[in-house]
């Protein structure tokens, strides 16, 4: 392994809760407004099952059309300058934003310690490094958290959408940033906390791939592709033989 890409949300900022509770607060508030119109029985988002299999790791979009779709409802996709009140795909995901920007200015971004002290590892070890994040404000994230020095690259949200690159479980960003790197997806490891991340980085055919387990879904994580699943960072840095700061033979394991 030469180079290292993670995932933001989750692996390398404790921001995961703060889009979870957006997406939580934004899904409710329709969905609510929905049932009253509807005179259906109001249910909750919820923030353990429905953001982990429909949202998390997702572009915008992508997260409220998947979960709308699990609960039989589809609306008009509208364009991405849908002001946040429209009752479209794009709206809610911008009513979605609005909420994520006011929470990180009210709580601030922290990054997780462990990931921090793996960052500087990879560095020193001559790894290359990026990031890969479905959030459009990714560079916001990186800046506030103080790791623009040990990323080299960024590939988020508005740079999939700038080269048309499909959102996670595709493998589009992370190829992305191998290509930012220099480096053949081979030679890369991928890092996720998210079941769409890790899908992402088994169907790119990527050296390696790490799920980070934060919420305790780790047999999820493996049966998505993950060949090693840690609750930190800083887990890999404890078992010298782990993969990517050593190689670590793949050629025998299939792919999906």
């Amino acid at each position: 392994m030469t180079a290292c890409l993670f995932d933001l949300d989750g692996v390398l900022t404790q921001t995961a809760r703060v889009h979870n509770a957006a997406w939580t607060q934004t899904f409710d508030e329709f969905l609510r407004q929905r049932a009253t119109a509807t005179g259906q029985p109001f249910q909750p988002f919820d923030p353990g099952p429905d953001y982990n299999r429909y949202v998390d790791g997702r572009p915008r979009a992508d997260g409220v059309r998947s979960f709308l779709a699990s609960r039989g409802i589809v609306l008009p996709e509208g364009s991405p300058d849908d002001p946040p009140d429209a009752d479209t795909v794009n709206g809610i995901g911008n009513r979605k934003n609005v909420l994520l920007l006011e929470r990180l200015r009210t709580s601030g971004v922290e990054v997780y310690p462990g990931s921090v002290l793996y960052l500087q590892a990879a560095a020193a070890a001559g790894l290359r490094r990026a990031v890969v994040t479905a959030s459009a404000n990714g560079h916001e994230v990186v800046a506030a958290a103080g790791l623009e020095p040990l990323l080299e690259a960024r590939v988020d949200g508005l740079v999939a959408r700038a080269q048309g690159l499909r959102g996670k479980p595709h493998p589009d960003t992370f190829l992305a940033g191998a290509t930012m790197l220099g480096v053949d997806p081979a030679q890369a490891a991928v890092f996720e906390d998210a079941l769409s991340g890790v899908a992402a980085g088994r169907a790119g055919g990527f050296g390696y791939v790490i799920g980070v387990d934060r919420v305790g879904q780790a047999d999820e994580l493996r049966a998505h592709g993950a060949d090693i699943v840690v609750k930190d960072l800083a887990d890999l840095l404890e078992a010298p033989d782990a993969p990517p700061v050593a190689t670590h033979p793949t050629t025998e394991r299939g792919s999906a």
